[in-house]
């Protein structure tokens, strides 16, 4: 591919679903095209993601909209983490497209006989959708009318903040991610959903508001907000403002990441909206905070150590406060939810080290953990739909009524746990050997923590799979009469489960490749001399068309 081709590429996961969800819009009566638009524009995007991680190998691409060069301009930067980030998440939404898909099909092909479902939830959904039809008798309009442009939004949204090559746009990105998450969160309208919402809103603009104040303080600081700049510029500005900056960045990037004790607010939203909707909160919007971190503290502040110091406290009591909360619980959606948070500490743990080694263990382990987070909730969505519940009290004999799904769940839940050879294993043992060659106390105190958070895990999901799979249900008579499972959610579930299991297999080649994100990352100089290859601002306040035109008029 040339410098062109690829320098298109770049914008194209952000502006394929935000022209796709605009698509989808006007045609909300048609939900068949809906469903055509929203598969290819996921598709497009994944396809794009899949061509930046190969040419982002010899370097950052660096793409101007609207021909404006940086400082002046909005750039999208993709950088070998940037590109990985893209090609992972573009699979786990496609993957939760279809899953979502075949539900809404599998629902509104049964409407007439939801007791045959087997799910009490399902029940109570439907008939709230009979309370509240209109008189013309249609239902579910508006939702399924709204999910499809939504999920579109929400996909560009997670692909501005990972190419945003400016603070400001990584903000924008940021919101379209809120505005889009709110409508997901709760659509349906139960009150449940309406509460959780607000929390997750509320939540969700005060970390906005701690993000703006300290993008106007860079600007005020430096008088950029670009990053390859900012990263030029800051090591001039004071350094109590610098330090005061990257306070406020990693407060407002810990609470959208839910490190501890900016958690609180997680394990009460996410399990309240439909299993699709958790998945692609629970495997993906935390990772966007934890990119944030990443690449603010490799680009600005590379070297930090009175920061570094607490976010290695800060990682060890995400850790441990969010595994022992997933011990403590007896519903597998709130169990996941607190495991969710736990394993954040991991990631954290490699960047605050700041080393190569564990900012690649880092990345390594990101992905892992996206794509094996977000199977767990879509198996969970499952075992709701195939039981109707998921309260490990009422639940229980799946592995005989299901062991296909049995399977499912044991697989991922294994390989969340870290257990050998399977990739939460080789990330968790790169983030360990990071620690054990710093050698500082806190490194030590994280190995140890991650150790017995490792354990935890695998005695909270093998509790989980105990009561839910393996014992005899204590109340058969509770639970409603089960239905097979649409092989539309089983297919993307399945998959999700096996591009886990891939990780594996592709562990040497993957590593290698998080290895050469970390280099880039942690070298401020090539990210740098990406954005402005000729060692200066590119940006002259002239636009290309502007230029050629006054060349024209000069000619």
């Amino acid at each position: 591919m040339n410098l062109w081709t690829v320098q298109t590429l770049v914008p194209l996961p952000v502006l394929v679903p935000l022209f796709a969800a605009g698509l989808a819009l006007a045609l909300h009566r048609h939900e068949r095209a809906q469903r055509i638009i929203s598969v290819v524009a996921l598709s497009v995007a994944a396809a794009a993601a899949a061509g930046l991680v190969v040419a982002a190998q010899d370097g950052p691409v660096v793409n101007d909209l609207g021909g404006w060069a940086a400082p002046v301009g909005v750039n999208l930067v993709a950088d070998p983490l940037a590109a990985l980030m893209l090609l992972v998440s573009s699979i786990m939404l496609l993957c939760v497209l279809l899953y979502s898909m075949a539900q809404g099909i599998a629902d509104g092909n049964d409407r007439t006989a939801p007791a045959a479902k087997g799910a009490e939830a399902l029940r109570r959904t439907l008939e709230a959708q009979d309370a509240d039809a209109d008189e013309s008798g249609r239902r579910d309009v508006l939702p399924v009318a709204i999910f499809h442009p939504t999920f579109l939004i929400l996909a560009a949204g997670v692909a501005d903040a990972f190419l945003a090559g400016d603070l400001f746009n990584l903000y924008v990105g940021f919101e379209i991610l809120l505005a889009a998450s709110y409508v997901l969160l709760t659509l349906g309208g139960t009150s449940e959903r309406i509460r959780a919402g607000s929390v997750y809103v509320v939540v969700a603009l005060l970390s906005s508001i701690v993000f703006l104040l300290a993008v106007g303080l860079v600007y005020a600081s430096t008088g950029t907000v670009n990053m390859a700049q900012l990263a030029e510029r800051l090591p001039d500005v004071d350094p109590g403002v610098r330090l005061g900056i990257q306070a406020l960045l990693l407060l407002a990037f810990g609470i959208k990441a839910a490190i501890f004790p900016l958690s609180a607010w997680l394990p009460d939203s996410y399990p309240t909206a439909p299993a699709p909707v958790t998945a692609v909160f629970a495997g993906l919007l935390t990772k966007v905070g934890v990119y944030a971190i990443l690449r603010t503290q490799t680009v600005l502040f590379p070297q930090n150590e009175k920061l570094e110091a607490v976010l290695l406290v800060l990682a060890l009591a995400t850790m441990l406060v969010g595994i022992l909360g997933a011990v403590a619980q007896d519903d597998v959606k709130r169990l996941l939810s607190f495991t969710l948070v736990s394993h954040i500490g991991y990631m954290i743990f490699g960047v605050a080290l700041a080393t190569q080694a564990s900012t690649a263990a880092a990345i390594f382990y990101v992905v892992h953990h996206i794509t094996v987070q977000t199977a767990l909730f879509l198996v969970v969505g499952l075992i709701e739909r195939r039981s109707g519940t998921t309260s490990l009290e009422r639940l229980g004999g799946l592995a005989t009524m299901a062991p296909g799904l049995a399977i499912l769940f044991f697989v991922p839940a294994m390989n969340l746990a870290g257990i050998p050879p399977l990739s939460g294993f080789l990330g968790k043992v790169g983030l360990l050997e990071a620690g054990v060659v710093d050698g500082s106390v806190l490194a030590w105190a994280l190995v140890i923590g991650s150790v017995v958070t490792s354990l935890l895990t695998l005695y909270a999901v093998i509790r989980a799979w105990n009561k839910a799979f393996w014992q005899p249900c204590p109340d058969k008579e509770s639970l409603p009469t089960a239905a097979p499972l649409p092989w539309g959610m089983v297919g993307p579930t399945a998959a999700l489960v096996t591009v886990g299991v891939s990780l594996t297999v592709l562990a040497g080649p993957l590593y290698d490749y998080a290895e050469r994100a970390a280099e880039t990352a942690m070298d401020g100089r090539t990210y740098v001399e990406s954005v402005f290859p000729d060692g200066a601002p590119r940006g002259t306040g002239e636009s290309n068309e502007v230029r050629d035109h006054v060349e024209e008029g000069a000619g």
